[in-house]
């Protein structure tokens, strides 16, 4: 940086400079984090190929600002030896001092918060007619360009596509999507990046030197983390607890001023947690509460770290990130070993629950309590293989076989396979759910010993009941067809080459005539299709409704189910699948189910 930084305590007679202001970059090297765009403007500069305008977006505190007078300032550039623009800036021009100072006049600012209307923009367009005063360009700077309002958009458009060349415009905004594409298209548009926390980390370490303050490690971790990439952030809570420890930054200092849980503490409360400690869980939170943590802050500690550790699962090289503490590095890296990345999802999605019920809450303390209770609740349940195990070496029963299964969701997870009577019960599970699926043996052809077989062709295009014809809507892959042949054909009578069906209220004026149609294509034969006012039988999907509560019933007598559902408690019985239809949910098909189906474990 070529700005001069005086170190040590300021004066009594010299006006004091908060820390983003006076250690804020004045060249390109002093930008920490945005090489990328460095790189480029370097290349352009260096080419020749200096656009007329540029769009710098970013979070805040990324140095947006900063950058638009640093380019300013490059285009301007100009010193005995060298009259041009360059993104070297290791010796100050003639212009710098004025332009990084803000008080240049030709780099004007604004603030587009404040000047949002098109008479703002109106004055802008009178001016850029005029030569720059003392600079090569003149130069404008809008900061937060979003707030412009339309038609201050619209009147720029034609200037900024078509400046005189000695205007060049820099636009900087947190709100890139609320910026027209019409205003984007005719600007260079540099992306700065969230500054990483160990590079926030490093700069501060830097200015406490030139500073001469003193400063723990693990304080200056803390505000690396708490400034979430913003540099401008991390000095201004840097230069707070520098005045809140009288001189001395200190890890308690910052963790009090923040209200911030000890990071040793919040592993030691995640340990309790994942244990299904919960009166040792309870009693960590409200210790550190007590001592002036957050209970909101307290769990998003714990979900960071979570996140962490499984990290740590999948990427142990990320213990070596440098905003990290040496009890994160070791203690992460023990959990990522010993806890399943179920459980570790499970209470991800437990916390982020959680999180925004202690915020809204009157009572976060009780809250936060609460949350903490569920998560190590469902520490002590069993994941998916440890109860398919448990399940498997219990005796199984001799009860009478069930024609249906259900599906049981409880706070854990597990399954069973068993054998009842001469029909199957196959369990599978998918995070919290666990889904009893039936399935029948292959089943025994029934033709006569004495009755020739029929040719597979033939087979095929018989159709005897409306199953069959949705069966060839299936084979056909006409999944569209197949449903309104479910809901709305009622069957009178069917028989080779007739078929008598009556229709549902909703059914479409065209079915008759795409039946017959289709049936025609599909089998090759002609085909009359009537409709009868008289009632006619039930749809197929009122058969699958009747046929489904039938199961739920039975399902709740399999002994299977009932032993599922107590090892879950809390669990309930939410869906059924039918043996003769396994892939249904598969095929896209919305069969409505009666909502008041659903039951508990209680019935």
């Amino acid at each position: 940086m070529s700005e001069v930084v005086s170190s040590g305590k300021t004066g009594a007679n010299s006006a004091y400079r908060v820390l983003a202001r006076k250690y804020r970059p004045s060249d390109f090297s002093g930008l920490i984090g945005q090489e990328p765009m460095v790189r480029t403007l370097t290349n352009a500069f260096a080419a020749g190929r200096i656009a007329q305008a540029w769009m710098l977006t970013g979070v805040r505190g990324v140095g947006k600002t900063t950058t638009a007078r640093i380019l300013a300032r490059a285009l301007n550039y100009r010193t005995p030896e060298l009259n041009q623009p360059s993104v070297d800036l290791s010796i100050e021009g003639e212009h710098c001092r004025a332009i990084m100072d803000g008080r240049h006049p030709d780099v004007i600012e604004m603030d587009a918060a404040s000047h949002t209307g098109i008479d703002d923009i109106r004055e802008i367009i009178e001016q850029v007619r005029y030569a720059p005063v003392s600079g090569r360009y003149k130069i404008y700077i809008i900061d937060e360009v979003h707030m412009l309002s339309t038609q201050a958009f619209n009147g720029l458009l034609k200037t900024l596509e078509e400046p005189p060349p000695h205007v060049k415009f820099i636009f900087a905004t947190t709100e890139i999507r609320k910026v027209p594409i019409t205003v984007l298209s005719r600007c260079q548009r540099f992306d700065l990046r969230r500054i990483d926390a160990a590079m926030i980390k490093s700069d501060l370490q830097r200015i406490a030197g030139l500073e001469e303050i003193t400063a723990e490690d693990e304080a200056l971790s803390m505000i690396a983390r708490a400034a979430e990439g913003s540099m401008r952030d991390a000095q201004s809570i840097f230069d707070q607890a520098i005045a809140h420890g009288a001189g001395t930054v200190t890890a308690q200092a910052v963790r009090s001023m923040l209200g911030l849980a000890d990071r040793a503490r919040i592993i030691d409360l995640f340990e309790n947690v994942m244990s299904g400690k919960v009166a040792e869980a309870l009693d960590e939170f409200r210790a550190q509460y007590n001592v002036g943590a957050d209970p909101a802050t307290v769990l998003a500690d714990l979900a960071e770290f979570n996140h962490l550790v499984t990290r740590l699962r999948f990427v142990p090289s990320a213990a070596q990130d440098a905003s990290l503490s040496e009890d994160e590095r070791q203690r992460g890296l023990e959990f990522a070993e010993k806890l399943s990345v179920r459980v570790l999802s499970r209470t991800w999605q437990m916390l982020l629950k959680g999180i925004p019920e202690v915020q809204a809450s009157n009572r976060p303390v009780s809250a936060g309590e609460m949350v903490l209770i569920r998560i190590a609740h469902a520490a002590d349940l069993p994941t998916i293989d440890e109860a398919l195990k448990t399940l498997a070496e219990q005796p199984q029963s001799h009860a009478p076989s069930t024609p249906a299964s259900g599906t049981v969701a409880g706070h854990g997870n597990g399954g069973t396979a068993s054998a009842v009577g001469h029909r199957q019960m196959a369990v599978s599970g998918v995070g919290n759910t666990m889904r009893l699926v039936e399935t029948s043996p292959e089943p025994q052809p029934l033709v006569a010993p004495q009755q020739e077989p029929e040719p597979e062709e033939e087979k095929a295009l018989q159709i005897k009941s409306l199953n069959d014809i949705a069966t060839l809507a299936d084979t056909h892959r006409d999944i569209a067809f197949k449903v309104l042949v479910k809901r709305c054909i009622r069957p009178i009578r069917i028989e080779p080459g007739r078929i008598e069906i009556s229709l549902t209220p909703e059914a479409p004026k065209t079915l008759t005539s795409d039946l017959n149609a289709r049936l025609q294509k599909w089998t090759g034969r002609r085909w009359i299709v009537t409709v009868s006012r008289e009632g006619g039988g039930e749809t197929l999907a009122e058969q699958e409704i009747n046929r489904r509560e039938t199961a739920f019933s039975d399902a709740r007598a399999d002994p299977t189910v009932a032993a599922i559902l107590a090892q879950f408690p809390g669990a309930k019985i939410i869906d059924v699948r039918l043996p003769d239809a396994p892939d249904e949910a598969k095929a896209g098909e919305d069969v409505p189910i009666d909502p008041g189906i659903e039951e508990d474990e209680d019935g």
